[in-house]
C-alpha cells in the first residue's frame, strides 16, 4: 500500500489518480493554490517514469510488486503485453471489489478484503492482490452483513454500474467475472505501452 499525501502526488503527476482528487474540492484547491501546475517531464525516460508512477499510485501497488506484474505480462505468449498487464491489475481482488462499487475507494476495498469480509467461490480470501479469473464468484461473507460497514449494502448495490467484464446478481448478492477486462488507452489516464518500455530499458 502507498501512503503519501494524495493531493501533492496528484498535482505532481498531473492526473486525478485518487478517488479523493476526482472531486470539485480538489479542483478548487488546485486552482486556489495556483503555482507552476503539474510536472512536465522532458525526454522519453522521464515521460515513461511519470506514466509508471501514475499506474502504481492508481492501483496502490509498490514498486517490487508492480515490476513483477510487468515481467509476468511480458513473458506471456499470444497476448498483447499492455492487455496482459491491464488484466493483472484489474483482476486484483481489491480492484474488483472497487469496480463493483462495494467499496468507494481502492484503499477501502483493500481493507475490506484484508479483514476477511470477501469470499471467492465461497471461500474466504484475505489477500488483496489475489487474482480472480473468468467464472469466479465474488461475494460478501454472510456474517459480515451484520457489520456497520455493510449497513446500506442493498441500497448501494441497486445503484451500481459494473464494468463489462463483471456481472452482478442483485438477488443472490453474487458478482461473477464474465470476461477479461479490455485495455482501451483512450479511457485511462496512463499509457501502459510507455510503462512497459520503461521496464524494458
Amino acid at each position: 500500500m502507498i501512503n503519501k499525501p494524495k493531493y501533492k502526488i496528484a498535482r505532481r503527476l498531473g492526473a486525478n489518480i485518487f478517488e479523493k482528487t476526482q472531486t470539485p474540492k480538489f479542483a478548487m484547491r488546485a486552482e486556489r493554490k495556483g503555482g507552476k501546475g503539474p510536472y512536465r517531464p522532458k525526454g522519453e525516460y522521464a515521460i515513461a517514469m511519470l506514466e509508471k508512477q501514475k499506474v502504481r499510485y492508481t492501483y496502490g501497488i509498490l514498486e517490487r510488486q508492480f515490476r513483477k506484474y510487468v515481467r509476468e505480462s511480458v513473458a506471456k505468449i499470444g497476448i498483447n503485453t499492455s492487455q496482459a498487464l491491464y488484466e493483472r491489475l484489474e483482476t486484483r481482488l481489491d480492484n474488483a471489489i472497487y469496480r463493483l462499487g462495494i467499496a468507494s475507494t481502492r484503499l477501502g476495498a483493500r481493507q475490506m478484503v484484508s479483514h476477511g469480509h470477501v469470499l471467492v467461490n465461497g471461500a474466504r480470501v484475505n489477500i488483496p492482490s489475489f487474482s480472480v479469473g473468468i467464472g469466479d464468484k465474488i461475494s460478501i461473507r454472510p456474517a459480515s452483513f451484520k457489520k456497520p460497514l455493510f449497513r446500506d449494502y442493498d441500497e448501494k448495490m441497486k445503484k451500481i454500474n459494473v464494468p463489462a467484464w463483471l456481472s452482478y446478481d442483485i438477488d443472490k448478492k453474487i458478482a461473477t467475472v464474465s470476461s477479461p477486462p479490455k485495455w482501451s488507452p483512450m479511457e485511462h489516464l496512463f499509457n501502459l505501452g510507455q510503462v512497459i518500455e520503461f521496464y524494458s530499458r
